[in-house]
């Protein structure tokens, strides 16, 4: 089913970057046509589907591909690091040169699962942001239970370089603060919906709107009131307005902004 949006009267004014989807997942294989041709009518224009496994980067090239507006991020997400080879790696990089891969990503440190020894997360994580500067290409951070090491290896190995996104920021407004000071966008999705996400309020609250930009992980972590169902882009508007309330601007303000801000980040031009 495709989900509803909050829309007044059919049509938005404002267009929404979603910068961090997962469209090539099983939770669409029944009706994927469907919610990608329904997000037009819902104000966005532009997304970025985001590699995690191995043949997630296939699945993303295929959407690339096939759909004008999406653009695609390609590498290994730190659970999925064991599946590197260097035949693989080395494809990796000839992936950066496609028109319509904007970003290495999602790599990092996830210390919750610890699927991965936490040396083997830190060796491939490294070679990842190597890689991404050395193809000019922005990255995509996921860090789970990690913050510290993972912003220690940011600020060592990355800082002042391709820039990028923190994607689903978890932090406190203090390290928030430190990844704005070293060029890095933070990505708010539907966490900040949620009723218990007060660290994550006081950042939106705190943190410039030029330094954010807006992102689904979809299909998961769907805002309120949606919170546990199969997310969307098309929910984005719901973000947008708490970001608004929080800085006490118009959602007008909030949509345009992270707009541009994601252009800017993905070096995307109309």
């Amino acid at each position: 089913m495709v989900p509803a949006w909050p829309e007044t009267d059919g049509r938005r004014q404002t267009m929404i970057f979603d910068t961090h989807t997962h469209y090539n997942d099983k939770k669409y294989d029944q009706d994927r046509e469907e919610q990608l041709s329904s997000l037009k009518k819902a104000g966005v224009d532009r997304i970025v589907n985001i590699s995690a496994s191995w043949q997630d980067l296939q699945n993303t090239l295929a959407l690339v591909e096939k759909y004008p507006f999406i653009y695609g991020a390609v590498g290994l997400h730190p659970d999925h690091v064991g599946e590197m080879t260097e035949e693989r790696f080395e494809k990796i990089r000839t992936y950066c040169s496609l028109p319509k891969i904007v970003a290495v990503g999602e790599i990092g440190l996830d210390y919750h699962w610890d699927v991965e020894p936490r040396d083997f997360q830190k060796e491939m994580f490294k070679r990842q942001l190597c890689l991404a500067i050395e193809e000019g290409l922005p990255v995509v951070i996921h860090s789970r239970d990690a913050a510290q090491d993972t912003f220690d290896m940011m600020k060592k190995e990355h800082a002042g370089t391709t820039g990028g996104i923190i994607h689903c920021f978890s932090g406190s407004v203090e390290m928030a603060r430190e990844y704005v000071k070293l060029g890095y966008y933070l990505g708010i999705g539907g966490v900040v919906t949620f009723k218990n996400s007060r660290v994550l309020k006081a950042v939106v609250t705190e943190i410039p709107l030029s330094h954010l930009v807006l992102e689904t992980d979809c299909p998961y972590l769907a805002p309120t009131p949606y919170r546990g169902k199969r997310n969307s882009s098309a929910y984005l508007p719901l973000v947008a307005e708490e970001i608004a309330r929080l800085k006490g601007v118009s959602v007008e303000e909030v949509e345009e902004t992270t707009y541009e801000n994601a252009m800017e980040v993905y070096r995307i031009k109309d």
